[in-house]
């Protein structure tokens, strides 16, 4: 009776502890999301599940996501499915690093090579827009593209594309193929002419952005997982090179950024985790680039360590500190860079490979989506503040801060163009938000404050080829672009959109336009 009452007790026990037990995140994860994201958790139809790609979407973002889904995408709702705490358990488990970071070489990436066995190249575009002024629209909402007419704002096409499209598309020399991004390393060909995809190809596990060569050739991939630089050939997405990115002292080194420096036919990389610049050729005739001891640097002589020179060879610029983000002068000889960590800026002159001045730029810099234009004769440049409600002009020859104009909150984006009189500065975050300055490029002054929609997060302008209008982006879900008359600031027309967000003129970018980013 005793044994048989101990082993009821026992029984009791282990039912009762496995009725307490916390719901295991790895199995629910593989019973219901690894049809999608992997068991692997780097990907398939769906986005990958790690760390590296989540960014800041964390914790309750990231359990109400498990819990209600994402609106126009396949991901499905699982509060109806799985209790609060098994949501829990799946957002907790997919927060997790991988024991092991898989090596995304050179096969693996040709492995995920896919052309469109549809795609007819046309011989002259297949609409009759002017092929110069057509303006990307990117929809976030939904992962599309709207292909505008810039004259008539029509829409041409409307196209999808991988998830979670991140930084600017970039356009070959000639205007005809764009090249967009996503996130979890998706790099999409699209021919502008056919209004076709050409092809994807998957060139990294957690990209950041991608940049052309100068003579269209080449396209480079900055990756933070695996920390590498993936070139991919223009003409059919296949890999060139990847490249491992280590420092000096053999530190690995996640890719901040990679930039196009047509001038000096090179890719300039921002390194997050070393405090170094690369410079990348793009020019078969370059170098050499010498790293160790050199006996002599008389021209024909050879005695050197370390040197590189040709196709892709690498030249390392060393500064004081890890720089994130990027602008640079119109002929690529200086750069202002910008630590996210810091107080200041500093400004690098790629000839002589030095650090030559430093800036006061507080409030993290948004040096990517800079701007510069002729005042008083001189060169300046203006950068917003993500942190403060603030942007820095500054004289490109000098070096100085002029001036700092004060806005309502928190910017992101300036645009402007050289047919427009005005910057157009947002405020992205705060109790302002959806607010755009527009600020005089002679005086400095904000002549207007524009609210489109009040309550709304509304950003990022891009200007037509001329200049005449301004398209700003109302981003939110059911969202639209504003077309604005750019010299009476009277919106003409709304085009409804997903939650769109940059737009890209082709004439702006592939002359690189002084009032767009470059």
């Amino acid at each position: 009776m005793i044994r048989r009452t101990a082993s009821f007790s026992l029984l009791a026990s282990l039912i009762a502890t496995a009725a307490i037990a916390a719901p295991d995140g790895a199995m629910i994860y593989n019973d219901l999301c690894a049809s999608c994201h992997a068991e692997s958790r780097l990907g398939g139809t769906g986005p990958a599940l790690i760390p590296e790609s989540l960014g800041r979407l964390t914790g309750d973002r990231l359990i109400a996501v498990v819990a209600e889904g994402r609106a126009m995408t396949q991901m499905p709702a699982f509060k109806g499915t799985l209790s609060p705490e098994e949501i829990a358990a799946v957002a907790e488990y997919v927060q997790a690093p991988l024991p092991e970071l898989p090596a995304w070489d050179v096969d693996a990436i040709m492995a995920t090579r896919a052309l469109n066995e549809d795609y007819a190249p046309a011989e002259a575009p297949v609409f009759t827009a002017d092929p110069m002024n057509i303006t990307l629209a990117v929809e976030t909402g939904d992962s599309h593209i709207s292909v505008l007419d810039g004259d008539t704002f029509a829409v041409l096409d409307r196209f999808e594309t991988p998830y979670a499209v991140h930084g600017g598309p970039k356009f070959s020399p000639d205007g005809r193929f764009i090249f967009v991004m996503s996130r979890d390393g998706w790099v999409q060909k699209y021919d502008l002419w056919s209004l076709q995809e050409v092809g994807r190809v998957r060139a990294g596990l957690n990209s950041r952005n991608i940049a052309m060569s100068h003579d269209g050739q080449w396209l480079a991939v900055a990756n933070y997982l695996p920390a590498t630089l993936t070139i991919l050939s223009t003409d059919d997405l296949s890999v060139a090179k990847v490249v491992k990115v280590t420092g000096r002292d053999g530190t690995p080194s996640r890719v901040s950024a990679v930039y196009q420096a047509p001038r000096r036919k090179s890719f300039v990389l921002a390194l997050k985790d070393v405090p170094e610049i690369w410079e990348v050729a793009t020019d078969p005739e370059a170098g050499p680039f010498y790293e160790g001891f050199v006996h002599s640097h008389e021209s024909g002589m050879k005695e050197a360590l370390g040197a590189e020179e040709g196709l892709f060879a690498r030249r390392r610029i060393e500064v004081t500190a890890p720089l994130d983000d990027f602008f640079f002068d119109p002929d690529y000889r200086n750069l202002i860079g910008a630590n996210r960590a810091g107080e200041t800026g500093v400004v690098v002159n790629l000839d002589v490979g030095r650090e030559i001045a430093t800036l006061p730029l507080p409030g993290i810099p948004h040096l990517g989506s800079g701007i510069s234009w002729i005042r008083d004769g001189r060169r300046v440049m203006a950068t917003p503040h993500l942190n403060e409600g603030r942007i820095s002009v500054i004289d490109m020859q000098s070096w100085e801060v002029l001036k700092v104009i004060e806005t309502s909150g928190p910017g992101f984006f300036l645009r402007s163009h050289a047919g427009a009189p005005h910057i157009w500065a947002d405020v992205f975050t705060g109790p302002n938000k959806g607010q755009m300055h527009l600020i005089d490029k002679d005086s400095l002054e904000v002549v207007k404050v524009l609210t489109p929609e009040p309550g709304k997060t509304v950003a990022h302008t891009e200007f037509t080829r001329d200049g005449s209008h301004a398209l700003v982006s109302i981003w939110e879900d059911d969202g639209a672009v504003i077309v604005f008359d750019a010299k009476t600031q009277q919106e003409v027309m709304r085009l409804p959109m997903r939650k769109p967000s940059g737009k890209y003129n082709v004439w702006n970018k592939i002359t690189f336009e002084d009032g767009t980013s470059h």
